[in-house]
């Protein structure tokens, strides 16, 4: 996966969204103009893709984010 963005809106989904954080992108396109990410209840649900900004890091970084924010999830 890898692939991380930033939320930089979060109006409608304050309960849901955290906006300046970053959150894994599970699914691109899936449904047009929307992305899948794992959101602040653990689960995985659409938003608007305009809500976000992709952001671009270093292998090791996205694949320590990946690791800890799923080890994270897991334990919920």
């Amino acid at each position: 996966m890898n692939k991380f963005v930033i939320c930089v809106n979060s109006k409608g989904y304050e309960a849901s969204l955290e906006k300046w954080k970053l959150y894994p992108v599970l699914e691109e396109d899936e449904v047009s103009g929307f992305i899948r990410i794992i959101d602040e209840t653990k689960e995985d649900y659409l938003y608007p893709k305009d809500y976000f900004l992709a952001v671009e890091l270093p292998v090791v970084v996205a694949e320590r984010l990946e690791k800890e924010y799923f080890a994270e999830i897991e334990d919920v």
